[in-house]
């Protein structure tokens, strides 16, 4: 027993043993105060006995892992890093011992040598940072969380959509949401103005760092009106709105209407399934009977019974906030160029001309195009198109008009038969069918091309009669010899060229 040190686990098995061998206990009782099965005490039993207490110390004890990295290894790594890559942090420290030195290591191996000779890394990793559940807001309205889902709701029955979505922060309830082809500003102007109609105008909105809700870098974008620096139409919208947007920073910020895109996925492509929705509005009328159950089972009561919802001012149009606007110069001719279309406006009793006048171009969500001229709503027209665009309109070529595909309900193929009494793959009897369709296209693209051929001066077919000069002479001839019967007309109408008479 000189120089053996037990553990406190082995010395209390030193106690149980005895005990066992003193039959204080059986062996049934003692095993689980051994932490083992019978079985397995019977063989520690039997280990105290023949080795004593050195029996019930583990056999590895003492002993150097196969695997172990020599301690040569070990004092070269400490010595380069406090040399020669000193400075360095331990991933790349990894690196360079392998590429120049040889030495073979994990980066937690040579973390760990580092560490144990009180090198730590260089490059210190940020601390991690105490985080807590955000309070709610007290009242309904005071701030709503807005975010897209892209998903398959439909699964196998249509395309991909978005779903665009608005959460309270205080209730937990959806206001409003819809479905649209993408995420883009005109669908979450929709969603705005649903919400607004329903409930009334939000304090404020958090989104994320999408597009449409945060300038890009390097992107022009969709430019607003707004004189107060780069910002978005919907950034546009929400300051005429009195509503203040905040951006979050990452997912976890709005975690409310994450989660909620969570259990979206799973229900609502439930009841779509349910439904056998397989188009957008048969995707957003399942939405619409599908919220107000939502709201009742994950809704939770605000703090404060009082809602933060603003009514919308009664004098306020709320369909020229929400929309895309555009600042244009007025030409001479009193047109508007707005993306690639020419709008003409007429006068008015504001004024007869509104050449060089700055005015704003107003894209509704109801695809109406305005202009707004200080306080005056102006409906535009389109502009008639100018010479330039009517010449270029006028085809180059010959136009072929391109026959109507025949409605196989009205067409009834008309089959031939045909013998052939000569030796070879066609001989015997052949059938085919005739689709008047396609032999009238065959003559319109025959026709065409002749006509093409003869505006580029080549001869089609034989000349005319009248582009023959000696057919005169021979007619006179022919017709002598026709009278006194000294020919045939098929004979004559051979000499002459012309077609057989009947």
């Amino acid at each position: 027993m000189e120089g053996l040190t037990l553990s406190t686990k082995e010395q209390n098995r030193l106690h149980i043993l005895n005990g066992i061998l003193e039959r204080h206990w059986s062996m049934k009782e003692a095993a689980p105060l051994l932490g083992v099965s019978e079985r397995q005490g019977w063989r520690l039993l039997a280990a105290y006995r023949r080795e004593g207490a050195r029996g019930l110390v583990h056999q590895n004890r003492s002993r150097v892992p196969p695997n172990a990295t020599p301690e040569s290894i070990r004092q070269r790594v400490v010595i380069l890093a406090q040399g020669r890559y000193s400075g360095i942090n331990h991933t790349h420290l990894t690196e360079l011992l392998a590429e120049r030195e040889g030495v073979m290591l994990s980066r937690p191996t040579v973390r760990r040598l580092l560490i144990r000779a009180g090198l730590s890394s260089p490059r210190q990793r940020r601390p991690p940072r105490h985080r807590c559940r955000r309070q709610r807001m007290p009242q309904d309205g005071m701030l709503l969380q807005l975010d897209g889902s892209h998903h398959l709701w439909l699964e196998d029955r249509g395309p991909w959509l978005t779903l665009l979505l608005a959460v309270d922060d205080a209730t937990g309830t959806v206001p409003y949401a819809l479905i649209q082809e993408q995420e883009d500003t005109w669908g979450y102007m929709s969603l705005l103005q649903g919400i607004i109609e329903r409930r009334g105008v939000p304090m404020a909105v958090y989104t994320d760092g999408h597009a449409v809700f945060q300038p890009q870098r390097g992107t022009s974008g969709q430019s607003s009106v707004s004189r107060k620096g780069p910002s978005t139409q919907w950034g546009r919208a929400l300051g005429e709105l009195g509503i203040t947007q905040i951006l979050a920073h990452s997912p976890e910020a709005k975690g409310r209407v994450e989660r909620a895109n969570g259990t979206f996925q799973d229900r609502l492509v439930a009841e779509l399934r349910l439904a056998d929705a397989c188009s957008l509005a048969e995707a957003n009328q399942v939405l619409t009977d599908f919220l107000p159950r939502f709201n009742q089972r994950f809704g939770v009561p605000a703090d404060q019974p009082d809602s933060a919802y603003r009514p919308v001012n009664p004098e306020l149009d709320l369909g020229g906030v929400l929309c895309i606007k555009e600042l244009r110069r007025v030409a001479k001719d009193n047109t508007v160029q707005y993306h690639g279309r020419a709008l003409q406006l007429y006068p008015s009793t504001e004024r007869p001309s509104y050449a060089g006048a700055r005015v704003e171009v107003q894209e509704r969500l109801d695809g109406r195009l305005l202009v707004r001229h200080r306080n005056q709503i102006l409906t535009p027209q389109e502009a008639p198109a100018l010479a330039g665009e009517l010449r270029a309109r006028i085809p180059t070529g010959p136009v072929m008009a391109t026959p109507p595909d025949p409605d196989p309900t009205d067409w009834e193929p008309k089959q031939r038969v045909r013998t052939l009494a000569t030796p070879g793959p066609l001989a015997g009897e052949t059938i085919w069918y005739e689709d008047p369709a396609r032999k009238q296209v065959h003559r319109d693209l025959v026709v065409a091309g002749m006509e093409r051929a003869r505006q580029q001066g080549k001869r089609i077919g034989r000349p005319r009669v009248s582009e023959r000069p000696e057919f005169e002479q021979l007619y006179a001839k022919v017709l002598e010899l026709l009278g006194s019967g000294g020919l045939s007309r098929r004979q004559a109408a051979r000499e002459l060229g012309i077609g057989t008479p009947l």
